[in-house]
């Protein structure tokens, strides 16, 4: 058995979501499970440095997580020949200079979405990816959670018959930060730093629609930004100038019709923060994170219209629970080990650039219906050619 080292420049890991997900609960969970195995007997082993500019912050991560590896110099950084990956989870508005930076050292490169702030900067980072023959792909977490993986397992299986429809529920209240703290960064609220929850969610919205149920062919969107005022990190009050609110209809391939709500200012009465509801011919399921329900025509009940009598079904009662059937790890874990073998061996990884423009495509014609007020198609963004 031989190791491999993968050395991975890890940009933004001061965030929560860099933090959290991207290096606690992915590369150094790969590390404490022994790396990844691969059929010859190699054991990729990532190696991170931490990059960013607050020194304070990445010193407390390294010393944390007893990683000794950490700066304040990306240039000096993509200079290092021992380090072959690029990961970015900062700032949206920074990452085509960042990425672009990378690509010129010749890393390979993997990105938190939206990919860039427009789809004509994705598409340029893409192109660049592609001519410099560097492995590039985007994260595409939702897919690898547990209720969308069963829900592909039921498409696939036929259980739906011909699907209909889909609808979506995404978010919770997130405090304005008087009574409580937030639990989202101020930035998120601000236009003018690339905040809103149209360019945040859409860009998933697309990737779990294309992936799952069909290519998104049209949109039409409403945007809110239901609270006007909210109070920073540092406890001052800023006007909020991007959305927080977003109500959005997807005409998809096989004429079947999508509606997702996606809301940071609503309280929750479902299972999970985010659940989907497929409904076809021969049956439906409603996904969640983790948790997926199914009811097939032949237990469905029959109600009847009768507003003056107390309602006597339980319609839970005959839903059914999928199970498990299996180990289902961390999502962004399951993506960056793929991620990681693709760069080590090869090995297909769908999620490219590419991939990622389409759902900056999606937000920014998300935007522009609300602002219209109109259904806009989508056109089709195909892979870029080389030269």
């Amino acid at each position: 058995m031989s190791e491999r080292r993968l050395g991975i420049i890890m940009n933004g890991v001061t965030g929560r979501m860099g933090l959290n997900q991207h290096l606690v609960r992915s590369i150094l969970a790969i590390q404490n499970q022994g790396g990844i195995s691969l059929p010859d007997g190699t054991v990729l082993m990532p190696d991170p440095i931490l990059v960013g500019r607050n020194e304070a912050k990445l010193k407390a991560i390294a010393a944390d997580h007893g990683l000794k590896r950490w700066s304040t110099n990306l240039k000096e950084c993509l200079a290092n020949p021992d380090d072959e990956i690029y990961f970015d989870s900062g700032a949206t508005g920074l990452r085509e200079e960042y990425v672009s930076q990378a690509i010129d050292a010749g890393k390979h490169i993997y990105c938190e979405k939206p990919l860039s702030t427009s789809v004509e900067s994705s598409l340029r980072l893409a192109k660049k990816a592609k001519d410099a023959g560097v492995k590039q792909g985007i994260v595409q977490d939702k897919l690898f959670l547990p209720g969308i993986r069963k829900l592909k397992r039921l498409i696939d299986s036929g259980f739906f018959g011909r699907i209909l429809s889909v609808r979506g529920e995404f978010g919770y209240w997130v405090f304005e930060g008087d009574l409580q703290p937030a639990q989202r960064p101020s930035w998120n609220y601000r236009k003018e730093d690339d905040g809103g929850i149209i360019m945040d969610m859409f860009c998933h919205w697309r990737y779990v629609l294309d992936h799952t149920f069909g290519t998104v062919k049209a949109v039409s969107c409403t945007g809110a930004t239901h609270i006007p005022e909210r109070i920073d990190e540092e406890g001052k009050r800023y006007k909020c100038t991007a959305d927080d609110a977003a109500y959005g209809m997807f005409e998809l391939e096989g004429d079947i019709f999508a509606q997702i709500n996606s809301s940071w200012t609503t309280r929750v009465y479902r299972d999970e923060l985010f659940n989907l509801h497929v409904d076809g011919t021969e049956g439906s399921a409603i996904a969640g994170l983790r948790d997926c329900k199914i009811q097939h025509r032949m237990n469905t009940p029959r109600p009847i219209w009768n507003p003056d009598l107390p309602n006597p079904i339980n319609f839970r009662e005959s839903w059914l629970e999928v199970p498990d059937n299996g180990v289902f790890e961390n999502a962004f874990k399951v993506q960056w080990e793929l991620f990681l073998k693709h760069v080590a061996t090869d090995s297909p990884f769908p999620h490219d650039f590419t991939d990622g423009a389409r759902g900056v495509q999606l937000a920014e014609l998300g935007l522009k219906s609300w602002a219209e007020r109109r259904w806009l198609d989508v056109p089709a963004i195909t892979e870029p050619a080389a030269g």
